[in-house]
């Protein structure tokens, strides 16, 4: 396994993280930076509150699919090679949440990263991954509280 490889992987799936969707859904549907409105945060839950449930989900989708699109290429690359590290496809998704916290394009303000982390935990351990989601989705269904919900769906891990 070459160290360039691994950093390449690592670069990818950082600038994948990157993709700042629910600024640009800001930018595209109202010319508004959603930075500047609600909780300041570029996640689905702040584009709910700003721009409403179609762009939210939008963004929850994007972002769920940025976690997994890193870790997938991964392990599509080390495949390639005849590797099977998890460690370095952990890693890949670990900085795909980066990138999504830490936005290259964004001064590093970006979001709490948790559709993200549900992408990469789909693409590393999909039962595990729908399971957390089921509580995510289970303790939002009784307390209508997005964070309250993101902590459970963590904590059953």
């Amino acid at each position: 396994m070459t160290p360039g490889l691994i950093a390449l992987l690592l670069l990818a799936g950082y600038l994948l993280g990157s993709i700042p969707s629910g600024y640009l859904a800001g930018r595209w549907l109202q010319n508004l930076d959603i930075r500047q409105h609600g909780s300041g945060s570029t996640g689905a839950t702040n584009v709910l509150r700003v721009l409403g449930k179609g762009p939210a989900l939008a963004v929850f989708v994007v972002d769920v699919l940025k976690g997994t699109a890193a870790v997938q290429l991964a392990q599509v690359a080390l495949h390639a090679q005849g590797w099977q590290v998890d460690s370095v496809v952990v890693a890949c998704g670990l900085a795909a949440l980066a990138g999504h916290s830490f936005p290259l394009w964004l001064g590093g303000k970006g979001g709490k990263a948790v559709a993200t982390g549900l992408g990469m935990l789909l693409g590393l351990a999909t039962p595990v991954g729908l399971a957390c989601f089921g509580v995510f989705l289970t303790v939002l269904s009784i307390s209508r509280i997005v964070s309250l919900s993101s902590i459970a769906a963590a904590l059953s891990l």
